[in-house]
């Protein structure tokens, strides 16, 4: 089973300089992880200053976008 947290613990390691938020999109780019998945996981790894002054509701959006990318064969 695929985990958001181990895949950002990995990331973390390996780029120490990027961001708490950085980390998280990488983590879960390309993975088909779910909504709640994503919005718990969120909570839990993503320091908030790394997000302070933003919709909350608009960067979880804009991370499932990046989770689920939309099939470029659809028609």
């Amino acid at each position: 089973m695929k985990s958001i947290e181990r895949r950002y613990r990995s990331i973390e390691a390996k780029k120490h300089f990027w961001s708490s938020f950085v980390c998280f999109a990488e983590a879960v780019k390309g993975q088909y992880f779910g909504k709640q998945t994503i919005s718990r996981w969120f909570g839990k790894l993503v320091e908030k200053d790394d997000f302070t002054g933003c919709d909350k509701k608009q960067i979880l959006k804009h991370l499932e976008d990046l989770s689920n990318p939309a099939e470029d064969n659809q028609k």
